[in-house]
């Protein structure tokens, strides 16, 4: 499973690149380094709720928004992983079986 951080990662930068920002745009509209961004986007550092307003704020949407769209690339994932996990829960006599 992707980790959370990941997720809201990508939703971050997505948002940000849909409205043709650079990090250095939205580093100096939400107050916070450029480096420190540029680690929330790849997922590498967990951003805080403050730090998630701030941005959200920066890019002018609600933060409600980035938190749903989150919410909807995790059930996506989710919905994935479940059929992955059925899938390999065949064996190969129900293969046999449904085939004939």
């Amino acid at each position: 499973m992707t980790a959370m951080r990941q997720l809201v990662g990508e939703v971050l930068r997505a948002r940000r690149m849909s409205q043709g920002l650079t990090l250095r745009d939205v580093s100096g509209k939400a107050r916070v380094s450029l480096g420190y961004i540029s680690e929330v986007e790849r997922g590498q550092k967990e951003a805080s709720s403050e730090l998630l307003a701030a941005l959200a704020a920066a890019l002018d949407v609600p933060l409600s928004k980035v938190l749903l769209d989150v919410s909807s690339l995790l059930e996506v994932e989710e919905a994935a992983e479940a059929q992955i996990a059925s899938i390999s829960s065949i064996t190969p006599g129900d293969v046999s079986a449904s085939a004939a």
